[in-house]
């Protein structure tokens, strides 16, 4: 039996009241129930649901497709306008972090407590918030371009918040480690410790060495150009979790040109007469894998007594070395491939504690002498 707005009498007895949600993406009407055991019980919650949808529709858009259906249509809509790590990167951001938790929902339902609600859920599972800034960069991205598309009329997360990032030490060998860390890289057989020597003469990525090939290399001017990344990609689909991966740097900036001693030019030459191939570090042929670079530097930096060391370590101690002697913070920034002269202050100016020490043992001096 009908009762109009929308409201019916069922055969089970129950009251069924219908209120419109959106549209569907092929233009159809979306619907939402309500059940309830009296009619007016279902009146007063349909007459909220109804003012309740309609707002959201002024607001937000009257498209109802759920969040991880318009998430795969975009990931299938960029794909060929990516890189294929790129691809990856969002899917696997996506579907392990974003579209458990809220992927149900359609775009003109969420809000800002779904996001709040999200990151709450990262928290949980002790991520970083650099890693958050990173998953919460794409699934703003997924929904700029539903806003594009005119599926949204605004961002619902363009103001979501994230926890304020702690400012990680990320400390640099010292010059005895360093000198340590070197002899034993030079000592090591069939060349496996020149990766690790070459990261703390050039500051190269652990994924730029082992791209390299020797064509990169200019002996004449002793200069390194930088263009590539070899990198193990997360996947997680397809029956793979993740995949090797050789592609261009990640931004126009990593794309560079590094200048190399003396010291350094000495230990390529002397390898390259033994090396085959094109790539400079390879495996049959191909560059090495990345995990292979690192079990090689453990078992260095375990022979020097180190702990606590990772490789990323060598390009921080690379850029604080240059530091150190006064160099000119745009020729150190050039060379570390970052975008702006400030990002390489904020990441290696703190780790400068030996200079430190040094200007006030001068300060010291010059006190004395006046005295």
């Amino acid at each position: 039996m009908r009762r109009g707005e929308n409201i019916y009498k069922r055969k089970d007895g129950r009251w069924e009241g219908r209120y419109k949600k959106g549209y569907k993406p092929n233009g159809r009407i979306k619907y939402g129930y309500i059940y309830g055991k009296t009619l007016s019980d279902v009146r007063s919650q349909l007459y909220s649901k109804k003012a309740y949808y309609n707002t959201r529709q002024e607001l937000y858009g009257s498209v109802c497709i759920p969040f991880e259906e318009w998430g795969h249509q975009w990931l299938n809509e960029i794909r060929q306008g990516i890189k294929p790590a790129t691809y990856t990167s969002y899917y696997y951001k996506l579907t392990k972090y974003v579209f458990p938790y809220i992927g149900e929902y359609d775009l003109n339902e969420l809000k800002l407590e779904n996001g709040k609600y999200l990151v709450n859920q990262w928290i949980e599972k002790g991520l970083e918030v650099s890693t958050m800034q990173v998953i919460l960069g794409v699934a703003k991205q997924c929904l700029y371009e539903a806003q594009k598309q005119e599926y949204l009329k605004e961002n619902p997360f363009r103001f979501l918040k994230l926890p304020k990032k702690r400012k990680k030490f990320i400390r640099a060998l010292t010059w005895d480690e360093q000198n340590d860390l070197e002899k034993a890289a030079l000592s090591r057989k069939n060349h496996t410790g020149l990766p690790t020597y070459l990261a703390l003469h050039t500051g190269l990525r652990i994924g730029e060495i082992a791209a390299l090939e020797w064509s990169d290399i200019d002996f004449d001017r002793n200069i390194i150009t930088v263009k590539k990344t070899y990198q193990r990609v997360a996947l997680e689909f397809d029956g793979q979790k993740t995949q090797l991966n050789l592609g261009t740097t990640k931004t126009e900036s990593g794309t560079r040109s590094v200048p190399f001693g003396l010291p350094l030019r000495k230990q390529l030459l002397s390898y390259r007469r033994k090396a085959k191939g094109d790539q400079v570090f390879s495996t049959k042929g191909h560059p090495v894998e990345p995990r292979l670079l690192t079990y090689h530097f453990h078992q260095l930096r375990k022979q020097c007594g180190l702990e606590d060391i990772h490789f990323h370590q060598l390009r921080h101690t690379f850029a604080t070395r240059c530091l150190e002697e006064q160099s000119d913070i745009k020729s150190v920034s050039d060379m570390m491939g970052h975008r702006s002269t400030q990002l390489t202050l904020d990441t290696y100016a703190d780790s400068m504690m030996e200079q430190r020490i040094k200007v006030i043992y001068q300060m010291e001096d010059a006190l004395c002498a006046r005295k």
